[in-house]
């Protein structure tokens, strides 16, 4: 491994739309400093976009020690094969040794086309990011300081590590909410370092004619108290009863993969690791057997309260206060003692 390679910046893409950055990006950097800081590195991110130099300003407070900017009109929406372009050539000037993007839309579109691009590995949905050693057991070659990937595998019923340490820069994606983002430091600056997007005659096969969203009205990251159903619900009628209790205590409400597969509750509600983590002050599971694809979305909630016929079932492992019995029963009671 050459020693030069080893003194490349931690990159953080900073995704931003429409001049707004979301909290993925502050995300990201509270990690990247973690793991700037074990190499002995400098913490950047790489804003693209038009008109987007602004948005510098935050991302130094939320971490970065550099920001890469590269600011042009035909970045003004994102548009694959623009932003893959200027961001390949972006780390082609700057080589740095890793480049961490969210697991969003964007970022599982733009991380695999950069990864190609330029013959380098990428590990995907990413749950944690460690530095550390590694040897080769073929050759017995040694790597020090080797970002170590680390994601569920096999429907989440192993954990695994990937190492890349041959193939420059090393590329993950993470998903959204499983990473902590630093405390804001209002004031702290730092470096901007621009480029240019190296656009000039090239073939960019999408033209954008009209941009239409709808914005969820479904907040789980943000939610303080989240009530949670799973199959054992057992119908969309009976999760009325958990919209009730929500609507109680002030909580939003939440759903396993197999309550949403069932049609009992909406995909944006699915807490899991293939929906969104969260990491509420309270977390009331109701007919949730316990996967460990829904236990990796919620089990370092603050306090968890587990509801469930079965005595047995594994939610009951992570919980904090278990409640065996019929969710149908027991869920009048809590809100009638609520609103009490």
């Amino acid at each position: 491994m050459a020693t030069e390679r080893s003194k490349g910046e931690v990159w953080v893409f900073a995704e931003q739309e429409d001049g707004v950055l979301g909290d993925v990006p502050r995300e990201l950097l509270g990690k990247g400093r973690e793991l700037a800081d074990r190499l002995g590195v400098k913490l950047a991110a790489v804003l693209a976009g038009d008109g987007v130099e602004g948005l510098a300003a935050r991302l130094f407070e939320a971490g970065a020690d550099r920001v890469h900017l590269i600011d042009d009109p035909a970045l003004k929406v994102f548009r694959g094969v623009a932003y893959r372009k200027a961001l390949v050539a972006a780390i082609r000037e700057e080589a740095p040794q890793i480049v961490i993007f969210g697991a969003t839309h964007m970022g599982r579109d733009l991380a695999p086309a950069v990864a190609s691009e330029l013959r380098c590995g990428l590990t995907a949905d990413c749950t944690d990011l460690q530095i550390g050693d590694y040897t080769d057991k073929k050759t017995g070659e040694e790597f020090k300081n080797i970002l170590m990937q680390i994601r569920p595998a096999f429907g989440g019923n192993i954990i695994a590590t990937i190492v890349n340490p041959r193939n420059w820069p090393q590329m993950a994606t993470v998903r959204e909410g499983v990473m902590k983002p630093l405390p804001a430091q209002p004031g702290r600056t730092g470096e901007i370092v621009r480029h240019g997007a190296g656009l000039d005659g090239a073939d960019i096969p999408v033209e954008v004619v009209e941009i239409v969203r709808r914005h969820s009205t479904v907040n789980l990251k943000g939610a303080r108290i989240i009530v949670a159903g799973g199959a054992g619900v057992g119908s969309k009628e009976n999760f009325k009863l958990l919209h009730e209790l929500a609507a109680a205590i002030g909580g939003a409400v939440g759903g396993s993969r197999a309550a949403v597969d069932l049609g009992y509750v909406e995909h944006e509600r699915q807490i899991g690791q293939t929906g969104v983590t969260v990491r509420p002050a309270l977390m009331i599971s109701c007919g949730i057997s316990g996967a460990v694809q829904h236990l990796a979305g919620m089990q370092d909630s603050a306090k968890i309260i587990a509801i469930n016929t079965d005595k047995d079932a594994p939610i009951f492992k992570v919980a904090h206060y278990g409640i065996v019995g019929d969710l149908n029963t027991v869920l009048p009671k809590l809100i009638k003692a609520i609103k009490g």
